[in-house]
């Protein structure tokens, strides 16, 4: 196989499942003995493994004190957005018997900050530059590093403002503040919008109209940064229905209360919105889960079983073709690529 068909392969394999990218192939290449699926998953599982392989290199040379070259120019703004995934392994987790496992997923996006003023007032939006794709199905432990690698090449250390933005998940701030030293980590603004509503509906019922306005006028609280109202508000709805009984399920008012008068305290200072919107940074991380969309689209399905293996080989060539620094063409720049 040459370089160049190499290429090809890798890019339909990453772009669409292995039988649709098999008929693509056997389509344009016009092979007097077409190509089978099982074997297109094969090689392009070997050409993920070579760049999962050289991903992990420049982990280690970066441990070892080698960064990756940055852009030549400062940027103005990095933001840093991570979410997970969700695809099916072959094998049961003993513990859970379930088949799910979560992949992890990482945005990195420059961006030219906004000018602080709000729409009405005639604001400029901070608009967004290029951005790079990471994805693994390891563990946070090994998440980490990856991110910071990741980061590194975009110009982290030149950056002149750093920020992270993504949902409240439990595993992000640790790994945050392991690896990333930034100026503040918000909390997306539709993810908290999100958990107002969801308090406002199992306190009055979906559908209601006491619903909708008690989360309008939560909503309003918060788009001004009063979060410790918001959480007052809960608190006092909380103290009217009693303490939570082992009998309260999980989408009972007051357990649903309780739950976010803890989320909300956890995370006020991620949701200080006025104060971020000033500085004309973004508070929506819509990017983030637009890439994890991206990669389920390609390995989440009723009937898509992976090993650990293909499943790391299938993101990592689907990362490189998603990013927007062109490191898909540099990648196979000269490559070559052949496999058995």
């Amino acid at each position: 196989m040459t370089p160049q068909a190499a290429c090809r392969l890798a890019r339909e394999v990453a772009t669409q499942g292995f039988e649709q990218a098999t008929r693509a192939l056997n389509a344009d290449w016009g092979l007097d003995q077409p190509l089978h699926h099982e074997t297109v998953r094969r090689w392009g599982e070997q050409l993920g493994e070579a760049a999962v392989a050289r991903r992990d290199a420049e982990v280690r040379e970066y441990q070892r004190g080698q960064r990756p070259a940055s852009p030549p120019n400062e940027v103005p703004l990095l933001v840093i957005g991570m979410d997970g995934g969700r695809y099916q392994s072959r094998d049961k987790d003993p513990e859970t018997n379930s088949r799910w496992r979560e992949e992890k997923v990482l945005t990195v996006s420059s961006y030219i900050p906004g000018d602080g003023k709000e729409k009405d007032e005639g604001g400029r939006a901070p608009q967004k530059l290029v951005m790079t794709h990471l994805a693994t199905a390891q563990s946070v432990k090994e998440f980490g590093p990856l991110a910071r690698v990741e980061a590194e090449r975009r110009g982290l250390r030149q950056a002149e403002e750093v920020i992270a933005l993504g949902d409240g998940g439990n595993w992000i701030d640790p790994l945050l503040n392991t690896y990333f030293h930034v100026l503040a980590r918000i909390v997306d603004w539709f993810h908290a919008a999100e958990h107002l509503w969801d308090c406002a509906k199992a306190m009055h019922g979906k559908g209601t109209t006491q619903a909708a306005q008690w989360a309008e006028y939560l909503e309003a609280l918060l788009w001004d940064g009063k979060v410790e109202r918001v959480i007052e508000e809960f608190a006092a709805a909380l103290a009217k229905l009693g303490p939570v009984t082992e009998t309260d399920g999980p989408d009972s008012a007051r357990r649903v209360l309780a739950n976010n008068v803890a989320y909300f305290t956890n995370h006020r200072e991620h949701m200080r919105y006025p104060q971020f919107r000033m500085r004309g940074w973004p508070i929506g991380s819509g990017e983030t889960e637009a890439a994890v969309k991206q990669f389920n689209k390609r390995i989440k399905g009723t009937e898509q079983f992976w090993s650990t293996e293909g499943v790391e080989a299938t993101i990592t060539l689907r990362a490189l073709w998603l990013s927007q620094d062109d490191r898909w063409q540099k990648y196979w720049e000269n490559r070559g690529a052949y496999v058995n």
